[in-house]
C-alpha cells in the first residue's frame, strides 16, 4: 500500500487539474483527478481517499452539494474552490461542512500549505497517545469523544459536527471559562479557520451554538464578551 496521502482534485477545469495534480505529486502525493460527480463518485468508490479538493461550480451536481453527499457518511478532510468572490459562497461552503475553503486565482505553495495542516490536524487526532489521554470531555451534560471525533448531547445523541465545528469546540473545552479572541482561536484551531477570513470564527460559533442549544438550555454554553472574544462557561471535566 502506497505511503502517499492520496489526494483526490474535482474540477471541471483540465488545466487546474493537471496543475494542482503536478505540483502535489512534486511534493509528495498521490492524485486523482475527477471533472464531475460521476467520477468523484466511482473514485471514492473504488480507492481511499485522505483528502478531496472540491471546486464549487462543477457541471450538474454543484461542488456545495457533492460536498454535502461526502460529509452525510464521512469526516473525509474537505477543500472548496470557487472563482467567485461572493462571501457568501464562502460562508455556505463552512455549513455545508467544507474544512476550509480557497479562492482562485491561487498560489499552489497557498492550496499545498492547507493541505498539510488539515492532514497534521488528522494525524495528531489519530495519535493513540494523545487519545488515550484525553478521549472523553464532558461539560453540561455533553460528552466529547476525541478519539471518534464524537459529540454527543445529555440524551446520548450524536449530533455531527464538521472539521472545523469539532477543532474549535476542542478548543474551548481544552480552555475553559478564559476569554479567546479570535486570534487565539485560529491559532488553537489549527489554522484550519485561515487566516484572512476571521469573519468564519463567527460563522463556525454560531453553527455550533444552534447544535449545542438544540436541547433547549436557557444557558448559552459559549457567551460573547463584547470587545474580547468568545468564553466556554460550562465546567469541564477529561476521563
Amino acid at each position: 500500500m502506497s505511503i502517499e496521502p492520496h489526494i483526490l482534485v474535482v474540477d471541471d477545469d483540465g488545466e487546474i487539474r493537471q496543475l494542482i495534480g503536478r505540483f502535489l505529486r512534486e511534493n509528495g502525493f498521490r492524485v486523482t483527478g475527477a471533472r464531475d460527480a460521476v467520477q468523484m463518485r466511482e473514485t471514492l468508490a473504488n480507492a481511499e481517499v485522505d483528502l478531496v479538493v472540491l471546486d464549487v461550480m462543477l457541471p450538474g451536481t454543484s461542488g456545495l452539494d457533492l460536498c454535502r453527499e461526502i460529509r452525510a457518511r464521512s469526516m473525509m478532510p474537505i477543500i472548496m474552490l470557487t472563482a467567485r468572490r461572493d462571501e457568501t459562497d464562502r460562508i455556505v461552503g463552512l455549513e455545508v461542512g467544507a474544512d476550509d475553503y480557497l479562492p482562485k486565482p491561487f498560489n499552489p505553495r497557498e492550496l499545498l500549505a492547507r493541505i498539510r495542516a488539515v492532514m497534521r490536524r488528522v494525524a495528531h487526532a489519530g495519535d493513540p497517545t494523545t487519545a488515550h489521554r484525553q478521549r472523553y470531555i464532558t461539560f453540561a451534560g455533553w460528552s466529547l469523544d476525541t478519539h471518534r471525533h464524537e459529540l454527543a448531547n445529555p440524551e446520548g445523541v450524536v449530533i455531527d459536527l464538521s472539521g472545523g465545528e469539532y477543532d474549535l469546540l476542542l478548543a474551548f473545552v481544552e480552555h475553559p471559562n478564559r476569554v479567546l479572541r479570535r486570534e487565539q482561536l485560529l491559532e488553537l484551531a489549527r489554522h484550519r479557520l485561515t487566516e484572512g477570513f476571521d469573519r468564519s470564527i463567527d460563522v463556525q460559533i454560531s453553527r455550533l451554538r444552534k447544535k449545542l442549544e438544540m436541547d433547549g438550555s436557557a444557558s448559552p454554553l459559549i457567551k460573547t464578551i463584547r470587545g474580547a472574544g468568545y468564553m466556554f462557561v460550562p465546567a469541564v471535566t477529561r476521563q
